[in-house]
């Protein structure tokens, strides 16, 4: 499994080599007729398409896509062109995802229960890409902001449209079947449309980072997808938060399980659910899906209210299905909770909880396994006092920040020198047991941060936009960096 955090793609400029077809023979007009409409020339034509792909990884496709898609490219605006590359992707998944459903219906007989599962999971993936782009679709062609309002979110929701790409293909790595050989070439595909429409959004005239954030701090004024009384939940006691639904194993609540309160609460509600979980042991699994938005899980505390689960690779299951709570709304926030897979160190990854969901809260709460404890997938994800136990890549996934518990060496290899010279691993002012840097792999894509202004690049403020959502939670956080 590829478990490399991919923050910024270096972009660098392509000469693109066009050859074009020339014909001598000229057409012939009568002398008294009206001349033909003015049209772009195919020199001119190839030119725009050429300069709008300039800084992508990908420019013969990013040109093929874009020269096809908007013929009057020369009246065509940036976001315009943005957005063919997104349609052009939407066609791709849906297109990968017919396959993957073909795959399933005619080899359902010889293949084995991972990659049904892997499978199951690629469709599941397609589906939230196809959400995502749709999503940046919306807000290119929003008529009351310009796109360069919505520069963090096109950012962000592409970069997690390229996550679910490569989470997809991670389920074949056991594959006997060559499954994976049949679903590759269509996700390379899309992977490179996301990748030419990042470098593009790149383009936006970014406006300063500084901004004034939707949410101002002090005064506490809130997004449209939450209350007011929002801002009070995470740092209000338990038995001062009215719940909308109840879980109790004694039967003291209305439902005796997690998964019969979430299926009662509303789908694509703008309020926010609060679904309160007594103290006990759950064991289910749980997945909060696309659907569920702005579902909060308030438990008894760390150690008090437990979900678990006992799923992984060992017997079966993908990394990714593999999780006891899956989390995909967005807007979920959690406290109090402790969220388990106690499989084992013998059944290697084995997930106790997987987010996807962006603007999610995770606050006092604790994550237990072995291997592959929280994988923290895509989008902007906050966590406040929680506690994370694991062995071996313990924390994963899209973004995470580790403390104490750090190896001299810092970190391991995955897979030989997969990715070894591509990736981006960056330690800044360490302190506290493990923060000496001197016996730290010496791998090209690993450095020691020396900068404030590189640094910064990661900062709550910068990295999630922290600033324009957490403040509604009460949460407590640092923006930017501090001094200590």
């Amino acid at each position: 499994m590829s478990k490399l955090i991919l923050a910024l793609l270096s972009l660098s400029a392509t000469l693109l080599l066009l050859a074009l077809v020339s014909f001598n023979s000229r057409p012939t007009f009568l002398e008294n007729s009206p001349k033909p409409p003015i049209k772009i020339h195919a020199l001119e034509h190839a030119q725009l398409a050429a300069s709008h792909c300039e800084g992508t990884l990908y420019p013969e496709q990013c040109v093929t896509t874009v020269s096809a898609a908007l013929p009057q490219l020369r009246r065509k605006t940036l976001p315009e062109v943005i957005s063919a590359t997104v349609n052009a992707t939407v066609r791709e998944v849906h297109a990968s995802a017919d396959n993957c459903s073909s795959i399933r219906r005619k080899l359902l007989r010889r293949l084995d229960a991972r990659e049904l599962h892997a499978l199951d999971d690629c469709l599941e993936l397609f589906s939230d890409t196809v959400a995502e782009l749709n999503h940046i679709l919306a807000e290119l062609s929003s008529p009351s902001a310009s796109p360069e309002d919505y520069y963090d979110d096109l950012q962000t929701l592409l970069s997690g449209a390229m996550t679910n790409q490569a989470t997809c293909l991670d389920g074949f790595a056991y594959s006997v079947n060559n499954t994976r050989r049949l679903i590759e070439g269509r996700l390379k595909r899309i992977t490179r449309h996301v990748s030419n429409a990042l470098a593009m959004v790149r383009k936006l005239k970014r406006k300063s980072s500084k901004r004034k954030p939707k949410i101002p701090a002090a005064h506490g004024e809130f997004p449209a997808w939450l209350r007011r009384s929002d801002r009070r939940l995470l740092q209000a006691a338990t038995n001062r938060t009215a719940p909308n639904l109840v879980v109790a194993k004694d039967g003291s609540g209305n439902f005796t399980t997690i998964g019969e309160a979430l299926a009662a609460a509303p789908n694509n509600s703008d309020a926010r659910i609060v679904i309160y979980i007594k103290t006990g042991a759950y064991y289910e699994y749980i997945e909060v899906d696309r659907r569920k938005r702005n579902i909060m899980f308030l438990g008894d505390g760390i150690g008090k209210t437990l979900i678990k689960g006992n799923r992984s690779v060992v017997d079966g299951w993908t990394t990714f299905r593999s999780a006891t709570v899956a989390v995909v709304g967005n807007g979920f926030i959690a406290k109090g909770i402790t969220f388990e897979n106690y499989a084992g160190p013998a059944k290697h990854q084995a997930v106790a909880l997987r987010s996807s969901a962006d603007f999610s809260v995770f606050y006092q709460c604790s994550f237990v396994a072995y291997q592959d404890t929280l994988y923290v997938h895509s989008l902007r994800q906050f966590y406040r006092e929680c506690d994370v136990y694991g062995t071996v890549d313990f924390i994963f996934g899209n973004a995470a920040v580790m403390e104490e518990v750090v190896h001299p060496r810092g970190w391991l290899e995955w897979d030989g020198d997969f990715a070894l010279d591509t990736l981006y691993y960056g330690e800044y002012r360490n302190r506290g047991p493990g923060a000496n840097t001197s016996a730290r792999v010496t791998w090209p894509g690993y450095r020691v941060i020396n900068s404030s202004q590189e640094a910064g690049q990661f900062t709550v403020d910068n990295f999630i936009q922290g600033s324009e959502w957490l403040p509604a939670t009460s949460v407590p956080f640092y923006p930017n960096l501090t001094a200590t």
